[in-house]
């Protein structure tokens, strides 16, 4: 591994601290370098608050070594003034010579303009270092630019014979399929998501909160597929904890395919990221759509013998881990 790629990873490494807080806004991870020494580092901050490369300028003590150093940063520095001032204008006042950046910013407001000011203003400038692994890392935001939709993630449970719901179950409450541990794991996805999406089946059997209780972070916004408006306000998805947003006749033709319009109607309100935990019918629909991008499935211990049937789907699995009596596997749409 080279310098250039060492640094490029530490800023994708520390980038990872905005996950879950950056939306819609990238999360990247930027490391100022001097004489082969940090001087200093940051990640971009909640919404609203500083970028990356501000939090990295700002944490070095001696201003004057900027002069002399290199910047790293996994993303092309904005160019434009949105809720903060261009990171490349920043950049260029505090006469950085040198600029490594993993990939460019597919952004209409950047895409490559943020790299012309930075070489006009006589800075040298390295571009794709790392590159794959940092589209990778900024996945969610190339999705929602490029696809002009949020990055999707499909998650269910289910039991050792391929069954994700017993065929009947005597109360409304969820069956518990995985252990305690890989539950905790899904509120901690749903921390770093920006909305979760159940149908209304899902609501109607489970009353569940689509929340985070079992971890540290902002709620996810809910989004709920309920055709003809049946559910009551008694539910626990509209309590005052998140954001609901229902998908209805009243803003979806039901006549066509469902989840583009989602895909549209999420995009519509800067909604970069979505994890699916709804039922067999919703997770089937975006699977036979093709639009997915991330499937996270659970197999517990559990035996069911007959029931709903898990989602049928095919795609590339990139890891598979246990997680004490549940086993994890993760998949990418092919």
């Amino acid at each position: 591994m080279t310098t250039s790629e060492t640094y490029i990873k530490r800023c994708i490494t520390i980038a990872k601290n905005g996950l879950g807080t950056t939306a819609p806004n990238p999360m990247v991870g930027c490391v100022i370098v001097h004489e082969n020494q940090i001087i200093g580092e940051g990640f971009t901050s909640a919404y609203g608050g500083a970028h990356a490369e501000v939090n990295a300028i700002n944490s070095v003590k001696d201003k004057n070594l900027l002069q002399k150093a290199t910047l790293y940063v996994t993303l092309e520095p904005c160019s434009h003034f949105g809720k903060t001032p261009p990171c490349s204008n920043l950049i260029i006042e505090h006469r950085i010579p040198n600029v490594v950046i993993g990939t460019m910013d597919d952004n209409t407001q950047v895409a490559g303009q943020g790299i012309a000011k930075l070489k006009a203003a006589g800075c040298h400038v390295t571009v794709g270092v790392l590159e794959q692994a940092c589209k990778m890392h900024h996945k969610r935001f190339f999705t929602f630019h490029n696809k002009k939709r949020p990055y999707i993630i499909l998650k269910w449970a289910e039991s050792k014979d391929g069954f994700i719901a017993p065929k009947s179950k005597t109360k409304k409450a969820p069956v518990w399929i995985t252990n305690r541990y890989s539950r905790q794991l899904v509120h901690k996805w749903r921390a770093e998501e920006q909305a979760i999406l159940v149908g209304t089946h899902t609501v109607l059997e489970d009353n569940p909160s689509l929340t985070v209780r079992d971890w540290t972070g902002l709620h996810p916004i809910r989004v709920v597929i309920d055709r003809t408006q049946k559910l009551s306000k008694d539910h626990s998805i509209f309590n005052l904890e998140s954001e609901t947003i229902i998908i209805s006749e009243d803003n979806t033709d039901f006549n066509k395919s469902i989840p583009p319009q989602i895909g549209t109607i999420l995009h519509s309100k800067a909604i970069n990221s979505v994890i699916i935990e709804g039922g067999a019918q919703t997770l089937q629909s975006f699977i036979d759509s093709n639009l997915w991008d991330e499937a996270r499935v659970f197999t517990g211990t559990i035996h069911f013998s007959e029931g709903v049937k898990a989602p049928h789907f095919s795609g590339h699995l990139i890891s598979e881990e246990h997680i004490m009596t549940d086993t994890l596997k993760i998949y990418v749409n092919n």
